[in-house]
């Protein structure tokens, strides 16, 4: 029996991985966003989720076997992500019709849930990493657990199924998007090769002697479905990463062969890409056009204080994945392929040359 899906979120990193897989596997994808962008397979649904009204009348013919929640508004302030991104979620399972056979909601969140939100990333008392999904929340108000409570309270009003996932860093390509380590490095590389100015690690000492982990935007898409068909994944929690740990020291020699770029040497301070790339823009515009590529806008591509904020964090940041390998699933990403592998896409797609 065909399956019907809705991806919230449908054109960012973790939604269009999620789509291309449900369209994959035979399901019929229907992908929400403010603006809906052409994508193979998926029949676009075009809604603001700050609007309750509006995201009613968009959804009032849909009646999905399973909703993807990928989506989040950035806000000035974590008051105002409680609010708003709160009001999204709750918009959103408010607006669907009660189900009317099993149906399964899957939200994305991340590992702000152990580190807490960006007002207070890192700091003050953290559960000691691996972090391990029974560590329960922070003491701090943090709008993932916004988002998991108007997921829960709509799940025991309306009675379908649960799945929360948080991975680390996600790696995938999207245009437009706020969080987008893997595009903000490709754009920083290329830009240190057409200026021969070195390619200089922009975070802390932690992160670059320290263990990492990281997560493929196919990985999680994976781990979506997988909870989203598995019974014993309903109503819980999962961590979700590639796998494999790292070190940033040896990562970023890596990515610096796959540009040809020199790695300079890492000597303690701090330098964010905020700082790094602040003059850029001209500069990308003019490699634009030089290469004829598709996006000149080099805010549309990169985003720095996201992987500033990332690769600045004091503290080792890893994962633990027990939880899901014990219920079964045993998917696996090499996190040094996962970025070639977007090197290699955004350069075929001409969005760096």
């Amino acid at each position: 029996m065909a399956r019907t899906a809705l991806v919230v979120g449908a054109s960012g990193i973790v939604g269009s991985a999620t789509a291309a897989l449900l369209g994959q596997r035979g399901w019929t994808v229907h992908g929400l966003a403010r603006r809906p962008i052409a994508q193979d397979g998926v029949l676009p649904v075009a809604a603001d989720l700050t609007d309750a009204a509006a995201t009613r009348r968009a959804l009032a013919d849909l009646n999905p076997d399973a909703v993807f929640i990928t989506t989040w508004l950035r806000q000035d302030s974590e008051a105002e992500n409680i609010r708003v991104n709160g009001a999204m979620v709750r918009n959103l399972l408010d607006a669907l019709p009660r189900p009317d056979a099993p149906r399964h909601v899957a939200l994305v969140t991340g590992l702000k849930h152990y580190l807490g939100p960006f007002e207070a990333y890192g700091r003050g008392t953290l559960p000691q990493t691996p972090f391990r999904e029974e560590q329960g929340r922070l003491d701090v108000a943090n709008f993932y657990y916004a988002q998991e409570d108007e997921l829960f309270a709509a799940a025991a009003r309306d009675g379908f199924t649960w799945s929360v996932h948080r991975p680390h860093t996600v790696i995938g390509k999207a245009v437009g998007n706020a969080m987008n380590m893997g595009t903000t490095l490709a754009v920083h590389a290329t830009l240190c090769r057409a200026t021969g100015r070195p390619f200089v690690f922009p975070g802390s000492a932690a992160q670059w002697q320290g263990l990492t982990d990281m997560t493929d935007a196919g990985q999680l898409a994976e781990h979506l479905l997988w909870a989203a068909e598995t019974d014993g994944a309903h109503d819980q929690a999962f961590n979700i990463v590639n796998g494999d740990v790292f070190r940033w020291q040896w990562m970023w020699q890596r990515i610096a062969d796959w540009f040809g770029v020199e790695a300079a040497p890492f000597d303690g301070t701090v330098r964010p890409l905020a700082e790094q790339m602040a003059g850029d823009a001209p500069r990308w515009t003019a490699i634009a056009a030089e290469h004829g590529l598709v996006e000149p806008d080099l805010h549309r591509l990169a985003s720095p204080w996201h992987t500033d904020a990332d690769l600045g964090r004091p503290i080792e940041v890893v994962a633990d994945m027990t939880k899901s390998r014990r219920l079964g699933f045993t998917g696996y990403r090499a996190t040094d392929d996962s970025f070639f592998d977007l090197f290699g896409r955004l350069r075929a797609d001409r969005i760096i040359p």
